[in-house]
C-alpha cells in the first residue's frame, strides 16, 4: 500500500469521527488514528516520496511566497518574447531582508495547470529568471529560487526559441553571481529544468521533495522498457532528500509534518522560512568573490572521478 492509499484510509477514519456521539469512543478512535499515522507515514519508500512531491494538495511556490514574504512585487516578461507564467519572480522582503525571489509555479487544478504549463518553463521563462538575477546582482540583492518542475517544456516551439541555450546560459550566469544565492526544492526537481534555477551557494530540499535527471517513469521506460517499474526506478535513482544529502549534493533538509507538507502547510512554511533566514545570515558574511568561488568549488566536487592511468596501456 503506497502513501496515498494510506492517506485516504486516514482521512476516511477521520471523517467517521464526526458521526460518533460517544466522547469516550471518539477519543479512543482519535488515538488509534494518530498511532496508525505514525506507523503508516514513517519509513517512507522513495516512491512514496515521489508521490508526495507530486501531491495535488502540496503547497505551491506562490503559497510559500505569500507566507514567507512580508511583501512581494511580481515582475513580468523576458523583454524578448513574452511573460512565461510557469515562472514567477519579483522583489520581496523577508524579516526586513530585501531579496529577489524566482519560483516555478504549478496550478491547483486543470485550468491553472494549463495556464502555468504544468510548471514546465519555456525558454522565455528562464530568460525572465536570468533578467531578474542580473537585476539582483546590480542592486546587491540575495536571490532565492523555489524549484518545483517535472522539467523544462520539451515542445517544438520551445526548442525553436532556444530552450537548450536558455538553460545553459542560466547555468553559466548563475555560477558567476556575486550575491548570496539559495535554492529550495519544494516539490519536483526535474532535470535541467530544475538545474537552471539551482546553481546556488546553498541547495535546500523539503523532506519529501525529489531531485533527479529525469522522472522515474522516464528512467524505467528508457532502461527497462517498462513504465510500470517506476517505483523500482525511484529506489535505484537515489532522488530523495536523504539520498542527496548523503551524496553531498544538497546542503540541508527541511522537515515536513507527518504525512507531508499538505497536512500542515503553516508548519512547513515556518520551517522553510527559518531555514532560508539561517542560510542567508551565514552567506551575508562572505564577500562577492568568496560567494562566487565557493559556489564554483561546490559544484566541482559533485560526482566521483578517477584519473585514467595511461601507463597500463
Amino acid at each position: 500500500m503506497n502513501i496515498l492509499a494510506k492517506e485516504r484510509k486516514v482521512r476516511e477514519l477521520e471523517s467517521k469521527i464526526d458521526e460518533l456521539g460517544n466522547k469516550e469512543v471518539t477519543n479512543k478512535l482519535k488515538l488509534e488514528i494518530e498511532n496508525y499515522k505514525i506507523e503508516a507515514m514513517t519509513n517512507l519508500t522513495s516512491w512514496d516520496r515521489v508521490l508526495l512531491a507530486r501531491h495535488q494538495l502540496r503547497p505551491t511556490a506562490k503559497e510559500y511566497i505569500e507566507y514567507i514574504c512580508d511583501d512581494f512585487v511580481e515582475l513580468h516578461g523576458d523583454r524578448l518574447f513574452r511573460d512565461d507564467k510557469s515562472i514567477i519572480g519579483g522583489i520581496g522582503t523577508i524579516n526586513g531582508n530585501i531579496v529577489t525571489i524566482i519560483a516555478q509555479q504549478k496550478g491547483k487544478n486543470l485550468d491553472e495547470n494549463l495556464k502555468r504549463n504544468f510548471a514546465m518553463p519555456h525558454p522565455e521563462g528562464y530568460r525572465k529568471a536570468l533578467r531578474l538575477m542580473k537585476q539582483a546582482e546590480k542592486f546587491r540583492r540575495p536571490i532565492i529560487t523555489l524549484i518545483d518542475t517535472p522539467g523544462a517544456y520539451p515542445g517544438l516551439e520551445a526548442e525553436e526559441r532556444g530552450q537548450g541555450e536558455a538553460i545553459a546560459r542560466n547555468l553559466l550566469e548563475m555560477s558567476n553571481l556575486t550575491v548570496p544565492t539559495i535554492a529550495v526544492i519544494i516539490g519536483e526537481g526535474g532535470s535541467g529544468g530544475a538545474l537552471a534555477l539551482g546553481v546556488t551557494n546553498k541547495m535546500l530540499m523539503l523532506e519529501n521533495s525529489i531531485y533527479s535527471i529525469l522522472s522515474p517513469e522516464g528512467y524505467a521506460t528508457i532502461l527497462w522498457k517498462d513504465v510500470s517499474l517506476a517505483n523500482e526506478a525511484a529506489e535505484v535513482m537515489k532522488l530523495t532528500s536523504y539520498d542527496l544529502e548523503d551524496f553531498e549534493i544538497i546542503d540541508r533538509i527541511i522537515k515536513e509534518p507527518l504525512g507531508g507538507a499538505h497536512f500542515n502547510k503553516t508548519k512547513t512554511f515556518q520551517n522553510t522560512k527559518q531555514a532560508i533566514l539561517e542560510e542567508l545570515y551565514q552567506l551575508r558574511k562572505l564577500t562577492g568573490e568568496e560567494l562566487r568561488d565557493s559556489r564554483m568549488e561546490k559544484y566541482r566536487k559533485f560526482g566521483f572521478f578517477q584519473r585514467f592511468n595511461y601507463d597500463n596501456l
